[in-house]
């Protein structure tokens, strides 16, 4: 099932998420729906905040970016085969020289800036079966992750620009918040009459 994903100016995008346990109700179906709702928006990740949940997890599927032709071989093969849910990730630690990259995000549309991020993290984790990994990403994929874990700590990549983009961008925002925007996929903004 499609869900609507969260706006911009929604609380909830804006909290700290909780971890969950093996019991959380229907844990299963909402990973589908999940899926199904990021396909659907053309995303390479969501997490669950922007479904309107204040819960540690988050998906993505960076393929789309494997036909980048300025990547080397081995990492557009590997991105190719990241379908991936983390469930109570931690960061463990980030490292390497910050460099640019132009990030979007589902709940935020067309908007797009350079965001500097670290090129290597490690990051813990459970995924949908409950088994722990421990595991190592480099350039797209750890940025793609980052950007997905900023939204389970209430932190989005608009956060993280200078003042001075944030002001050219404000109305943007405000717009997008009232749902004066126009989008192909299910979207609930907070300060909408209704959702779209």
């Amino acid at each position: 099932m499609i869900l609507p994903i969260v706006a911009y100016g929604d609380p909830v995008l804006k909290k700290k998420a909780k971890d969950i346990d093996k019991d959380y109700p229907k844990l299963e179906e909402l990973i589908n729906n999940m899926w199904d709702t990021m396909y659907n928006a053309y995303g390479v990740g969501l997490a669950a905040p922007q479904v309107g949940l204040p819960i540690r997890i988050f998906m993505i599927d960076p393929a789309p970016f494997a036909e980048d032709e300025e990547l080397d071989e081995a990492e557009q093969e590997a991105l190719k085969d990241m379908r991936k849910v983390f469930i109570n990730p931690q960061i463990i630690e980030e490292s390497g020289e910050e460099w640019a990259f132009s990030e979007g995000c589902l709940s935020i549309p067309e908007v797009r800036e350079d965001v500097f991020r670290q090129p290597d993290i490690t990051i813990e984790y459970y995924d949908e079966n409950w088994e722990k990994h421990t595991e190592t990403y480099s350039g797209l994929a750890a940025r793609v992750i980052q950007h997905e874990y900023d939204h389970i700590e209430g932190i989005l990549f608009t956060d993280k620009l200078s003042s001075l983009k944030k002001r050219l961008i404000k109305s943007k925002l405000m717009n997008i918040s009232k749902g004066k925007i126009n989008v192909e996929y299910k979207m609930r903004f907070p300060n909408a009459k209704k959702a779209r």
